[in-house]
C-alpha cells in the first residue's frame, strides 16, 4: 500500500542487454512533498532523472536554490547535495553502473562530476506517462535500449574490473606507475572520478546506509562524513 499521502517509490530490474550499464530504473512520488530540504550522498553511480512532475531546486555553492532543469544527467558526486520540492513531484530515472554511462553521454564523465547536466533537448520526445509507474519504466528501458543498440556501447574490461575490486573492497592488484596512471586516465574518462575516490565513496556510502537504520555508530561516523 501507498502512504496516506501517496507517496511511493520502486526500483526495477533492467533488461539482461542493459544490466552490464545499467544498476536499477526507479520511480518516486511524493503528491504533497514537505518541501524540507533534502541531503543526497554520494552513491558512485551517475543518474539520468526525467522529472514528470515539478523540478527540484538545488542549493548552489552560494547557498541560493535554483531551479534544476526538468531531464538531467547527474554525473559523479564528491560532496553531498542539498535539494528540496517545489510542487507535486513524479520521476523516473535511470541509475547507471559507475562506469556505464560513458556511451551514452557521448563524452568523458569528467566533465561531469559534481554537475547536473541539462538534457531537456535530448529526452525531448520522451514522455512518460504520469501516474502510471510501469509503463514509465517500460518507456525509459525501451529508450536507453534503442540508444544501447544504435551507438554500440561497451565496456572497459579493465575500468569494470577494478569498479568490482572496490565495491566488494578488494585489494587493488599492485600495478608499476605507468600502468596506475594509464588506469587513473581511462577512470577519469568511464567513471568521473579517481580509483581511490570511487572506494572512499563506497565506503562512505555504506555507512549513510547504515545511519538512515537508525544505527548510533554509524550516525556519528556520517557526522563527521558530511563535514
Amino acid at each position: 500500500m501507498e502512504p496516506e499521502d501517496g507517496e511511493r517509490y520502486a526500483e526495477f530490474a533492467p533488461p539482461a542487454a542493459l544490466r552490464p550499464f545499467v544498476r536499477t530504473i526507479w520511480t518516486y512520488a511524493a503528491p504533497r512533498p514537505t518541501g524540507d530540504v533534502q541531503r543526497i550522498a554520494p552513491d558512485g553511480c551517475p543518474e539520468l532523472i526525467l522529472d514528470i512532475g515539478s523540478p527540484y531546486e538545488e542549493q548552489g555553492e552560494d547557498g541560493v536554490f535554483r531551479l534544476q532543469p526538468p531531464a538531467i544527467f547527474a554525473g559523479q558526486m564528491t560532496r553531498p547535495m542539498a535539494i528540496r520540492p517545489v510542487g507535486p513531484v513524479e520521476l523516473v530515472a535511470n541509475r547507471f553502473e559507475p562506469d556505464g554511462a560513458r556511451d551514452w553521454l557521448g563524452f568523458s564523465l569528467a566533465q561531469a562530476t559534481d554537475r547536473r547536466l541539462d538534457m531537456v533537448e535530448r529526452l525531448a520526445g520522451l514522455k512518460p506517462p504520469a501516474g502510471d509507474p510501469q509503463g514509465q519504466v517500460e518507456m525509459m528501458t525501451h529508450w536507453l535500449e534503442t540508444q544501447r543498440r544504435r551507438d554500440g556501447w561497451r565496456l572497459d574490461p579493465h575500468v569494470r574490473a577494478e569498479v568490482e575490486a572496490a565495491a566488494c573492497e578488494a585489494p587493488a592488484p599492485l600495478r608499476n606507475p605507468s600502468e596506475q596512471r594509464a588506469l587513473q586516465r581511462r577512470f577519469a574518462d568511464r567513471v568521473g572520478v579517481s580509483p581511490r575516490l570511487l572506494r572512499s565513496t563506497f565506503r562512505f556510502r555504506r555507512i549513510f546506509d547504515h545511519a538512515a537504520e537508525g544505527d548510533p555508530a554509524a550516525v556519528r561516523w556520517l557526522e563527521a562524513g558530511l563535514q
